[in-house]
């Protein structure tokens, strides 16, 4: 009976724990960092819709597969309808260009709401958070805001019986009827934003609150746990013309009690049309991006991952592609002006 009870529990872990994480990650996290964050929530002057979809280690049975959509808006007419960083309407300078940075004023103060909801699937394991989020931004000198903001919400936990086979086992077993296999627990997260026309940096932590899953009886306190993830993150811009910009980023994920890991990400943008750029992962990944500002309705991102760990040998790395909807857009703009 222990046997198995530990093969659950080992299972449950490795699925949970696969890449070192319980909460899915994002190649694409500088066109989205809104999913990390909360206090990314309106930041910028349009209604922001994004709907995403992940395919980790293609080729590999019961790898990660992450769907999500995300929506964010302002609150704050003085923001809305005449912030001094916005564009005149029908759209104006671009906010990648050298001149929008030198003429960049901080934003005016105001609040956001937003909404997400992240399905994850890991092997019998399929995780689904609905969160709302609530952020506030204040211009604390010319050039410079800060946001705070907070996510609370609920995270659905299922586990499929039927694709756990342990050689034999009697599917009577008590370690196996007592599984708890559906369940509802609260969500909390939060997070600090500071962003100028040149850089910006961030702290948040998601699952602030530990929950058990899954394993539970009265012969052992053994459980799987969740942890809290603490996400830190910064960016600049580097001008190599006045329409052509290099924007190196870096994203540190601190999850115990496995080693510190990091993306580092450099995306070259031209004007408000396009973007390319390459990412790599600490012992995992190397990934080509590549994104585009169809109109100022719609922009899209899709990534490739080329596996450098082990599993590069049955998996055939992983896909992602991000779809942005950009509503009650009245400045017409094609890319944001807040996030780079």
């Amino acid at each position: 009976m222990k046997r198995i009870l530990y093969a659950i529990v080992l299972l449950v872990a490795a699925a949970q724990f696969a890449n070192a994480q319980q909460k899915p990650q994002y190649t694409q996290y500088i066109f989205n960092n809104y999913l990390l964050n909360p206090a990314l929530t309106g930041i910028e002057n349009y209604t922001d819709v994004k709907a995403g979809y992940r395919s980790q280690w293609t080729g590999l049975e019961g790898a990660p597969v992450t769907g999500y959509l995300s929506v964010n808006a302002p609150i704050g007419d003085k923001f809305i309808q005449g912030d001094a960083s916005a564009f005149p309407a029908s759209g104006g300078l671009n906010p990648s260009s050298r001149l929008y940075t030198q003429q960049y004023q901080a934003a005016e103060p105001h609040h956001g709401i937003g909404f997400t909801l992240v399905n994850d699937k890991t092997g019998p394991i399929t995780t689904t958070n609905i969160d709302a989020t609530y952020a506030y931004h204040l211009g604390i000198t010319d050039r410079l805001n800060l946001a705070v903001g907070v996510s609370a919400g609920v995270s659905h936990n299922m586990l499929d019986r039927s694709q756990l086979h342990f050689g034999g086992v009697d599917d009577s077993d008590p370690i196996l009827t007592n599984l708890n296999t559906n369940q509802w627990k609260p969500d909390l997260g939060f997070g600090v934003w500071a962003y100028a026309p040149d850089y910006f940096f961030g702290v948040s932590v998601q699952q602030i609150l530990p929950q058990n899953l899954y394993v539970s009886t009265s012969t052992t306190t053994t459980q799987n746990k969740t942890v809290p993830h603490y996400f830190f993150t910064a960016g600049t811009k580097l001008f190599l013309s006045d329409d052509v910009t290099l924007i190196p980023s870096v994203l540190f994920k601190v999850i115990q009690p496995v080693p510190t890991t990091f993306d580092v990400n450099l995306k070259m943008s031209f004007q408000d049309k396009f973007w390319i750029g390459g990412s790599y992962r600490r012992n995992d990944s190397f990934a080509a991006l590549v994104g585009f500002n169809l109109s100022s309705f719609v922009n899209v991102g899709y990534s490739y991952d080329f596996t450098t760990s082990a599993l590069n040998t049955v998996s055939n790395g992983s896909h992602e592609i991000v779809i942005g909807i950009l509503l009650n857009n009245r400045y017409k703009v094609t890319c944001p002006q807040h996030t780079f």
